[in-house]
């Protein structure tokens, strides 16, 4: 079986985009755009290890927009992105792949389709890349404007990542480059073919664009809300109370006179989160994941049932776009403890904190709620799933 390697580029500063985050780090949709190319790499069942190159600066950036991810630590790049490519490559030698991708951190949009179709043309050729063809006129012009040449088009492509070589050609092309004091090649298939090697083209795909200016950003993230599917879903958990001396609410341990009976951890914030989420994605709801009857669940920490419900959304290729909460109780207060519930639930659901709302209310007295014999919970999940167009 052939052994495939990705090496992810993110050591570039983007300066063309500007601003204090470099590109690749940014937020497009409520995620770092890095974090799509680590998800499509680290899940396609060809690819076997994922190697990041970043810069010494975004160390931090890295480990929160990879959390979730059973990565190797990334490496620093170069000067250039040449010099960065090698260093992924210096990672991954000890243990030589026989095929590796090369894959610009800020294109967030390949797919799994592609990636297939790389390893297919570098098993084929040693030395690949997805191309588009040109499809406007291309015009040679002079540094004073003149139109010198028309050109072409039928001979030339649109280059694009994950470019695809048998690694040991590949490395050994990197390390004649860097004996020679070639460091100025624009991409990976140029230094191949100064290396000697033929290089060969597969069809890249339309929707595969590098991010490089804020309009491209702008463009993204208007492409991701027009092919989304977005869902929202309810859910709804009450617990009453027992012997104790805290609650657990939205992941955050409060003390307090008493204690929640209950499934797991009796967490209602949690669990109704829970089924907010199963809801929008009609996967049933927490009983039927979590069974109250299965002795294993009995005292465990909800935060696990949320971070199964996060990953079922990332297994359709969503995104949670925001979480509501209303608790409802008596007792205790929970305004001094709001801003650690949001801080928890969005860690664990993999978005910003501001994209998680707490509010409190008390039933003034009213009911079960009101007379103090318990808390209830109310929350709504929305949910950007992929397009499907199976919708007649």
């Amino acid at each position: 079986m052939t052994v495939v390697a990705a090496v992810i580029v993110a050591a570039g500063r983007g300066q063309r985009v500007g601003g204090e985050v470099p590109k690749q780090f940014r937020l497009l949709d409520g995620s770092p755009v890095i974090r799509a190319s680590l998800a499509l790499f680290t899940e396609h069942p060809q690819v076997g290890r994922v190697q990041a190159v970043i810069h010494p600066d975004d160390l931090q950036r890295f480990s929160s927009a990879a959390e979730g991810f059973a990565l190797p630590a990334p490496v620093f790049g170069g000067a250039t992105r040449q010099a960065s490519v090698y260093a992924g490559l210096k990672a991954i030698s000890a243990q030589p792949p026989d095929i590796v991708l090369v894959h610009d951190a800020a294109r967030p949009f390949a797919t799994g389709t592609l990636v297939g179709r790389a390893v297919a043309a570098a098993e084929h050729s040693g030395a690949a890349i997805p191309a588009l063809p040109v499809t406007d006129t291309v015009k040679r012009v002079d540094n004073r404007g003149n139109v010198v040449e028309t050109l072409d088009r039928a001979t030339l492509r649109i280059v694009q990542t994950p470019q695809a070589f048998a690694f040991e050609k590949f490395f050994d092309a990197h390390r004649r480059a860097a004996a020679a004091g070639r460091d100025n090649f624009s991409d990976d298939a140029a230094l191949a073919e100064w290396a000697g090697l033929q290089v060969t083209e597969f069809p890249g795909e339309p929707s595969n664009i590098k991010l490089t200016t804020d309009d491209d950003f702008l463009r993204a993230q208007a492409a991701f809300t027009a092919a989304s599917d977005i869902r929202t879903g309810t859910g709804y958990d009450i617990h009453a109370f027992g012997d104790g001396n805290h609650v657990t609410l939205g992941g955050v341990r409060i003390t307090h006179n008493r204690g929640l009976t209950g499934h797991s951890d009796a967490d209602v914030v949690m669990h109704a989160i829970v089924d907010a989420i199963l809801g929008a994605l009609a996967e049933a709801d927490i009983g039927a994941h979590f069974p109250p009857s299965d002795a294993k669940w009995r005292g465990a920490a909800s935060e696990r049932f949320l971070a199964f419900a996060v990953d079922r959304v990332r297994a359709r290729g969503g995104r949670i776009a925001h979480l509501d909460v209303t608790i409802i109780c008596e007792a205790p207060k929970i305004g001094p403890h709001r801003d650690a519930m949001r801080a928890r639930i969005s860690q664990i659901a993999q978005v910003s904190v501001d994209r998680v709302a707490i509010k409190a209310t008390t039933s003034e007295g009213l009911g079960a709620i009101g007379r103090g014999e318990g808390i209830a919970a109310l929350a709504t999940a929305t949910i950007r799933l992929p397009w499907s167009g199976s919708d007649a």
